[in-house]
């Protein structure tokens, strides 16, 4: 199997930091059209206490309202939106993010237009009230869903009482507390120079992409945002819970905690997730749908954090063959604390390595890729550095990390489903 090379991908970025410690980055690439815009604050709900839990959430939409220039919702989408591009936000634990994409001659109009809403959003009391009835029903959305209500459980489990455990939203209750006042300290508190992090990629040049961030946010405020809250290991399983619903399906989640983004071990874990499950040759696919049928889709995945990470198995499957197939996929899962074939092994590298460089084609894959380290790391590995940390992994290290992971008193299970007796499924979960 022919190696894909590091050279292949070669990556290239500046980074300037403004005298008020604002923190730029590009990557320039000069074979698109399209230009990808990130502006990115150390935000989200591990800021938040529980009284205003959500209230990230909340103020990321609060930010599309209107601004002193732009007072309607109407009036900011269109900047974006009238020129064919697309305008969004999204918020995490540890990120929250507002960005755009839009075709090279337009992409000064998003740099200023995303620029206006933090630095000149109105706040009015009525936006907000309005925009809590949207969240309220965002909330609802997910608690009606058996699959994401079953991913809301399981954080609950894998991080019980502490920010970590929480939806992001919050809760109905949560949201309805948040005032005014409240979102306008939580602006002046994270929404600070220092904790900012501007990434752009495509056909731009460094240098005018800093003049113009320089003069629209030159003046934007420094101070010291508030530190997130440190993840508490307090997990003490093999744990399950069963929310009882009359579906036609039975949606579980498995959870472990993970690695952290700092971890030297992160690129072993990510590589027995792609053995473990994420592709049609992986081994929960093979096993839980060719040979047994017991399933349509299943799949893992790893997420590294700051302090800590998780591990997560999903599935959808018929109730009646809940009993057989939760052994079965528990038995696939501790089965990789055995190790892994060197075929396996060399076929998850270079389907690692080659998601990446497909992923980085798209100009805001890498806006996203180069902001998220610099916001949360302090500092950026290259696509070809982190290509050489893939292949630096050794067959031997799946296991190793495996034992490190795969633990019978570190194991969740949540399962939205026409059960009412966890039981079960806690006893599947020891070996």
């Amino acid at each position: 199997m022919p190696k894909i090379s590091p050279d292949t991908a070669a990556t290239t970025y500046e980074r300037t930091v403004l005298p008020n410690g604002l923190r730029v980055l590009t990557s320039t690439l000069p074979y698109t059209n399209a230009v990808s815009i990130n502006f990115l604050f150390g935000a989200g709900s591990r800021y938040e206490d529980d009284h205003i839990a959500g209230a990230s959430h909340l103020f990321e939409h609060m930010l599309f309202k209107g601004t002193t220039r732009r007072p309607t919702p109407r009036e900011v989408s269109e900047v974006v939106e009238g020129v064919g591009g697309a305008l969004n936000a999204f918020t995490d634990r540890e990120i929250t993010g507002y960005w755009c994409r839009l075709a090279k001659p337009h992409y000064r109009s998003g740099i200023d237009l995303i620029a206006d809403m933090v630095l000149n959003s109105l706040m009015r009391q009525e936006d907000i009230d309005r925009e809590k009835q949207v969240v309220y029903e965002e909330i609802r959305w997910t608690n009606d869903s058996p699959a994401g209500r079953a991913g809301v459980i399981l954080v609950e489990l894998l991080w019980p009482d502490q920010a970590l455990g929480r939806d992001v939203a919050g809760t109905v209750e949560s949201v309805a507390g948040i005032s005014r006042e409240t979102m306008l300290e939580y602006l002046h508190t994270q929404y600070v120079a220092r904790n900012t992090v501007i990434s752009i990629a495509g056909d731009v040049h460094h240098d005018e992409v800093v003049a113009q961030i320089s003069d629209l946010m030159g003046d934007y405020k420094d101070g010291q945002p508030l530190v997130m809250s440190p993840f508490v290991d307090n997990l003490y399983g093999p744990v399950a819970q069963i929310e009882t619903r009359p579906t036609e399906q039975a949606h579980l989640a498995i959870g472990m905690h993970g690695l952290s983004i700092n971890d030297s071990d992160r690129h072993a874990l990510g590589l027995l997730s792609v053995i473990l499950g994420e592709s049609m040759s992986s081994r929960l696919f093979e096993e839980i749908r060719e040979k047994r049928g017991l399933a349509y889709d299943i799949h893992s995945s790893v997420h590294a954090m700051a302090d800590t990470g998780v591990m997560v198995i999903e599935s959808g499957i018929d109730p009646e063959r809940v009993a057989a197939a939760v052994p079965v996929i528990i038995e696939e899962v501790a089965r990789m604390r055995d190790g892994v074939t060197e075929r396996e092994f060399l076929q998850a590298k270079e389907l690692s390595k080659g998601r990446m460089l497909l992923r980085m084609e798209e100009s805001r894959a890498v806006a996203g890729f180069l902001g998220g380290q610099e916001l949360l790391k302090g500092e950026v590995r290259t696509v070809e550095q982190v290509i050489g940390d893939i292949d630096a992994v050794e067959l031997d290290d799946i296991a190793r990390v495996a034992k490190r992971v795969i633990r019978s008193d570190k194991m969740t299970l949540s399962m939205v489903g026409p059960f009412d007796d966890p039981a079960p499924f806690v006893e599947a979960m020891k070996f």
